[in-house]
C-alpha cells in the first residue's frame, strides 16, 4: 500500500518565532491518522522545529538543497547540512525554483542523487505552465521532466522518492485543477513510471497534488485513485487550514 502524504511548503514565510508557533500548533493537532505529515520549513527553522516534533506521523523537510556535496558555494545548503538538522524530506524541482532560479532537469537530477545518498526522501516536483496546457503539450512536458530528472535512477533508488504534480497555472492563483484533471495527470505519471520501472514500483509510488489545495476541495481531490495526498502552499501557513487538509483523508 502506498502512503498518504500531506506536505506543507511554507516557502519564504514566517519568522523563526512564527514558525515555531505554527509547528507547535500542527504537532498538537496530529491525532494518529494514517497520513504522513511533513513540514517543509525555511532552512533557518529546521533545527528548532525538529525539537518540537513529538508525533510519529509528523516529519520535517527542507524546501531545496544544493547540487554540490560541499565546498566554496557561498549561501548554499548541502544535503548533509539538512540531514544533520533532523529533516527526513527535501523538496526538489519546485516550479518556483525552475522558473525563478533557472534550475534545469540536469541540475535537479544531481540534487535527487545527492539527497538519496544522504537518505533524504526527495519530493520531486513536476508540472506544466498554462501555455503548455493550452496547446496540448502538458503530457509531453511531464514525461520529459520525469525522463530527464529521474529516469537515470535505479529501481531501488526510484522507489524511495515521492512525486508532486504541480499544475503551475494553479499555484498561488486561486485556480485549482478539477478532480478529473488531477486524476488524469496523476494516472499519466503513474503509467509513465510503469513503462520505465514496472507495475510494482508504479503502484507503490505516492503522487501528491500541488496546486491551490484547500480544506474545501481536499477531500474531492484525494478521493481520486491516483492522488495520494498534497503538497500544500498557502494553506499550510495556518494550522487549522492545514489540518483540515490532512483530515480530508
Amino acid at each position: 500500500m502506498r502512503k498518504h502524504i500531506v506536505a506543507g511548503n511554507w516557502k519564504m514565510n514566517t519568522t523563526l518565532q512564527e514558525g515555531i508557533e505554527l509547528a507547535k500548533n500542527v504537532n498538537e493537532r496530529i491525532s494518529g491518522k494514517d497520513v504522513t505529515v511533513v513540514l517543509c520549513t525555511p532552512f533557518v527553522h529546521l533545527t528548532e522545529v525538529s525539537q518540537l516534533i513529538t508525533k510519529d506521523t509528523l516529519f520535517l523537510g527542507a524546501q531545496n538543497c544544493a547540487d554540490k556535496e560541499s565546498g566554496a558555494y557561498t549561501g548554499e545548503v548541502s544535503v548533509a547540512m539538512i540531514k544533520s538538522t533532523g529533516a527526513s524530506y527535501v523538496i526538489i524541482g519546485h516550479s518556483e525554483r525552475r522558473a525563478y532560479y533557472g534550475e534545469t532537469n540536469a541540475i535537479l537530477a544531481e540534487k535527487v542523487k545527492l539527497a538519496l545518498n544522504k537518505e533524504l526522501i526527495p519530493i520531486f516536483c513536476i508540472g506544466e505552465v498554462l501555455e503548455e496546457r493550452e496547446v496540448g503539450k502538458h503530457f509531453d512536458v511531464i514525461k520529459t521532466q520525469l525522463d530527464k530528472g529521474l529516469f537515470d535512477l535505479s529501481s531501488e533508488e526510484f522507489g524511495k522518492l515521492i512525486i508532486a504534480y504541480e499544475p503551475v497555472w494553479a499555484i498561488g492563483t486561486g485556480k485549482t485543477a478539477s478532480p478529473e484533471q488531477a486524476q488524469e495527470m496523476h494516472k499519466v505519471i503513474r503509467d509513465h513510471v510503469h513503462g520505465k520501472y514496472g507495475k510494482q514500483i508504479a503502484e507503490d509510488l505516492s503522487i501528491l497534488y500541488g496546486g491551490s489545495c484547500k480544506p474545501s476541495n481536499a477531500a474531492e481531490l484525494f478521493a481520486n485513485p491516483d492522488v495520494d495526498g498534497g503538497l500544500i502552499g498557502g494553506a499550510s501557513l495556518q494550522a487549522e487550514d492545514f489540518m483540515g487538509i490532512v483530515n480530508a483523508f
